[in-house]
């Protein structure tokens, strides 16, 4: 029988664009757009001025770009950097099931491979389809966190199958391109533990620099280790257990359509209590009336988001923003979650650690039984007054159970291009982004000058 691997790398090779359907095609330019937003957002970090500081220091003729510059390196550095921009403010694109995961993270790997490899749009798109594909059945499959693994783990793999699609790698390349990839870029779960550092944005786009990077060896002819899922120290062995991989059973049926566009730059389980609170806003009138809050919610939350002490006293943007019940009190505080509620002023804001002194977050079988069809948190808030309001939200915007619209993902993305571009290059973007499959070079999408 054919190894995992075999079978992933048989179902690429055979995948084109045009065995991808409409709304697959277009939900992947609605991807690029919202992440270039994202980068843009986070344009000004200190992940971002590290992550180009480093590539900046490499110049590779008609290699990949960095992102808003003319700057040519190589197209691992590339995916390190614009991978650190996407994902600094952790406002990119979401899916939550047995593993959670950032699947737009992709993306800065399929820009650097196409360039570098002089592919189109309709490549990017078709290899971006395939990442999101691999790593969001992956995470269907097989929980990483359960033992102490991260996430990114399985986005080396998804960055290097479309980097070998760009590549145009043969089946057996494929493979080895995976066995490269997976064997040495297991990552523990504590870059997300406890006070959070500026490494959270960058462990995925450093999985995908490793993953390019095996695409590459893989493309000069290097060998990688046999069944990389299956063997005696393999991924099921050492670490999941066996499992089945699931695949799109037709054009429509990509996994890309099932994860989640972010409507607020928070660690997405909070986001259903962020869009509870802002309900309650109105009925609460103001955050003095407030006596108690509990948050009713499923194990993933607790877990990531309201279980350990640093998240009842973030010292970092990283960390406040990985807590539910710090995102709450914002919410309830400002009538929205943005950029500036993390600032540090905002974490250090006595009222909002005596508010969030006041909140408890439990599990409940309701909210577990939810989850991950849904990301359920219940507010319950006790007003001084004797009162109680209670608003339970499943669905929160932005989820694939209530996507944003096209207008919504363009006004997010120009909220985030103020001050960093003009109106007229935000404007370039957007008809680029979604006009990803009529470029045949995709360089004018990712080099443009910024103030």
């Amino acid at each position: 029988m054919a190894t995992l691997a075999e079978a992933i790398a048989a179902r690429s090779v055979a995948t084109t664009y045009e065995t991808l359907g409409k709304a697959v095609r277009h939900e992947v330019k609605r991807r690029v757009l919202d992440s270039i937003g994202c980068a843009l957002g986070a344009w000004k970090s200190r992940p971002a001025r590290v992550a180009r500081e480093v590539a900046g220091g490499v110049a590779f003729p008609n290699g990949a770009s960095l992102l808003g510059s003319n700057h040519r390196t190589t197209p691992d550095l590339a995916v390190f950097s614009n991978g650190a921009l996407v994902r600094y403010l952790d406002f990119n694109d979401t899916y939550l099931s047995k593993e959670p995961a950032h699947p737009s993270d992709n993306l800065p790997a399929a820009w650097a491979i196409a360039q570098t490899a002089g592919r189109g749009g309709k490549d990017v798109i078709t290899a971006a389809a395939l990442g999101y594909e691999l790593q969001c059945r992956l995470c269907d499959a097989a929980s990483l966190r359960a033992h102490g693994w991260d996430h990114v783990t399985y986005g080396a793999s998804s960055t290097a199958l479309l980097a070998a699609k760009l590549y145009g790698l043969t089946t057996e390349q494929t493979v080895h391109a995976l066995g490269l990839a997976g064997v040495c870029n297991f990552a523990t779960r504590q870059t997300r533990t406890g006070q959070i550092s500026d490494w959270k944005a960058c462990a995925f786009s450093n999985a995908a620099r490793n993953g390019v990077f095996a695409a590459n060896l893989a493309r000069l002819g290097l060998t990688g280790p046999h069944e990389i899922f299956e063997g005696p120290k393999g991924l099921f062995n050492m670490v999941t257990g066996a499992f089945d991989l699931n695949w799109a059973r037709d054009a429509d049926d990509w996994m890309i359509c099932k994860t989640y566009i972010k409507y607020w730059p928070a660690e997405y389980h909070s986001q259903s209590a962020i869009d509870a609170a802002l309900q309650l806003r109105p009925e609460i009138g103001g955050c003095g009336n407030i006596d108690e809050i509990l948050i009713e919610s499923f194990e993933a939350a607790v877990s990531i988001i309201g279980s350990e002490p640093e998240k009842w006293r973030p010292t970092s943007r990283e960390t406040a923003d990985h807590s539910m019940g710090y995102c709450v009190v914002l919410a309830l505080r400002d009538g929205d979650v943005t950029r500036e509620s993390f600032s540090d002023e905002n974490i250090r804001d006595t009222q909002v650690l005596q508010l969030l002194d006041r909140i408890r977050i439990v599990e409940t079988d309701e909210c577990n039984a939810g989850y991950p069809d849904g990301i359920p948190n219940k507010l319950i808030v006790k007003l001084r007054d004797g009162r109680t309001l209670e608003k339970l939200v499943k669905y929160p915007r932005g989820h694939a159970g209530n996507p944003m619209t096209d207008e919504e993902v363009i006004a997010k993305f120009k909220r985030q291009a103020t001050g960093i571009v003009s109106e007229a290059t935000a404007e370039r973007i957007v008809q680029m982004s979604l006009g990803l499959d009529e470029l045949d070079d995709i360089a004018p999408l990712l080099e443009f000058e910024t103030f």
